[in-house]
């Protein structure tokens, strides 16, 4: 058996930056990838920011998200504050090493650094199985031992 279970990510919003920089694009594809890899699924960031009801309530409710945002103007993280929607799990390009330029040609080395640290990010903090009482189990109820689905790091 596993030492952990839960590790999915198939229910992570992912809202990304499409900045006009080398940064903001690869938010973007980064995110796109991660969907169509069925990590998450990339959500309108645009009706978050144009204040539309039902986007925003749903960046509310929704239980696992990112913000990918390429630098530290944060646009993303912004948006999410303006429209009162708590910053869940949070990435910024620039702070995994990489630098902001206008050459919007991406590097596959680079895009797969951004979906790592999403990843990460959104990654549930693993509990070993030896602290769990077997009467507990798995809350995420994949039925074995592993992460307590509410336990962050």
């Amino acid at each position: 058996m596993s030492e952990t279970c839960c590790d999915g990510g198939s229910n992570v919003m992912i809202l990304a930056c499409s900045g006009g920089s080398n940064v903001g694009r690869l938010s973007n594809e980064a995110a796109v990838e991660l969907t169509r890899e069925g990590f998450g699924k990339m959500f309108c960031l645009a009706g978050i920011g144009g204040h539309f009801s039902g986007f925003v309530q749903s960046a509310k409710d929704v239980p696992r998200m990112v913000a990918i945002d390429g630098c530290p103007v944060g646009c993303v993280k912004a948006i999410l504050s303006h429209a009162e929607i708590p910053l869940k799990n949070y990435v910024v390009i620039t702070d995994l090493g990489i630098e902001k330029n206008k050459n919007l040609s991406l590097e596959r080395a680079d895009i797969d650094l951004v979906k790592d640290a999403v990843k990460t990010a959104t990654a549930p903090a693993a509990v070993p199985a030896s602290q769990i009482p077997p009467s507990v189990g798995c809350a995420c109820t994949c039925g074995g031992p592993g992460i307590l689905a509410n336990q962050r790091r």
